[in-house]
């Protein structure tokens, strides 16, 4: 058995090689490193995909979500929702914009933000909220867009870790992740469930007047070469991250029903042990388990992970921090509801590999493994 990885890029590739050489080699031999025609086409690609009608690549996925921010002009000062349970970078560009994070606690089972304490941290200085669909599922998009219609607020959504994913509305019809608020956003950092070879991600939104003005930003201001309208950036997706992520795309789904069929074998295995709480699966959502996330009780996570260290399973806290607890937000954020979730995930999540390339052999053992600690 090869040695274990959370994820393993390496095996992917060899396995799509002859598609992804191809498609870099066409790159290489036009010589197009910037805005060359697979840019273009991976972005009506992924907008037929996600059935928006706009899509604007970018440099990375921090960037799509200052970009975002920007497009909806607001002001230094005002304040936007973030989950203090998410990866920095949703709040880290809310701070880098002069405006205000005000921290939201998240549903203790679905690991994303709990509708529920939005409404009460809404102040007359807020002016949008950013939701992130953590490790692969989406959030309640049906209460939260709700919530902002009544409150006249712009919705921000990151969608990193769920590009695939689907909320499910209770009328019975479906969207993609990312394209329900007014401007979604998604990383193709490498392992991400679409992932390109450095770094990558993208912008998308159905209201062409946003579109125009993200496309503007990330373009240094213009829309006219040397005619800068306004502020912008410079940041763009490279020729050949596009060519790799274009090939990859068309594989997407079958990425994610790897990643389903490797949870479901984990679920049965661990279901019923009171140790640990097993990732649950929303009404209102597909799942494409970005991570496979066990909570461990009685503060054993710590235990845990050293004795998978020592039996060859790397494994991962996604986050040891709450964000209302990062000292870079000291004196700069708002907390805006009880945060006890969060500040007990950060304590005994734990996320186990899972990827598109896993043996049985390797499920069979990490089973067994997680199985007899403590025995």
């Amino acid at each position: 058995m090869d040695k274990i990885q959370m994820v393993d890029l390496h095996r992917q590739y060899l396995r799509l090689r002859p598609e992804l050489d191809l498609a870099m080699q066409e790159v290489i031999d036009s010589c197009a490193f910037i805005n060359g025609p697979q840019v273009q086409r991976f972005a009506s690609h992924l907008s037929s995909y996600l059935d928006v009608p706009s899509v604007i690549p970018c440099g990375n996925g921090t960037d799509a979500l200052q970009i975002a921010l920007m497009a909806l002009d607001l002001k230094p000062g005002d304040e936007v929702i973030v989950p203090a349970f998410t990866y920095v970078a949703a709040a880290e560009v809310v701070s880098l914009l002069g405006l205000i994070p005000v921290w939201v606690d998240v549903d203790e089972k679905t690991f994303n933000i709990n509708p529920w304490m939005i409404e009460s941290a809404i102040s007359p200085k807020t002016r949008a909220i950013v939701v992130v669909h953590l490790f692969g599922q989406c959030c309640d998009m049906e209460k939260i867009i709700q919530i902002a219609e009544q409150n006249h607020l712009y919705v921000v959504e990151d969608n990193a870790q769920s590009l695939g994913a689907e909320v499910l509305f209770a009328d019975g019809s479906r969207r993609k992740a990312g394209t329900i608020a007014h401007i979604g956003t998604t990383s193709f950092f490498p392992s991400k469930p679409l992932a390109c070879y450095g770094d990558g991600g993208a912008v998308m939104t159905a209201d062409e007047r946003l579109a125009e003005r993200i496309r503007m930003i990330a373009n240094h201001g213009q829309q006219q070469k040397y005619h800068h309208k306004i502020i912008g950036c410079n940041s763009r997706l490279d020729t050949l991250q596009a060519a790799v992520l274009d090939t990859k795309l068309p594989h997407l789904d079958a990425f994610a029903e790897a990643r389903r069929q490797v949870a479901e074998r984990y679920d049965e295995a661990f279901g019923n042990d009171p140790r640990w709480q097993i990732p649950v699966r929303a009404s209102y959502s597909t799942h494409v388990y970005h991570q496979y996330t066990l909570q461990v009780a009685d503060g054993q996570r710590d235990g845990l992970q050293q004795y998978l260290r020592e039996k060859g399973i790397p494994s991962m806290i996604y986050y040891p921090l709450p964000l209302h607890k990062q000292a870079a937000f000291y004196g700069f954020s708002r907390i805006g509801s009880v945060l006890s979730a969060s500040e007990k995930l950060v304590q005994s999540v734990l996320s186990l590999p899972i990827h598109t390339e896993m043996a049985p052999e390797e499920v069979d053992y990490i089973i067994e493994t997680v199985c007899n600690y403590g025995k």
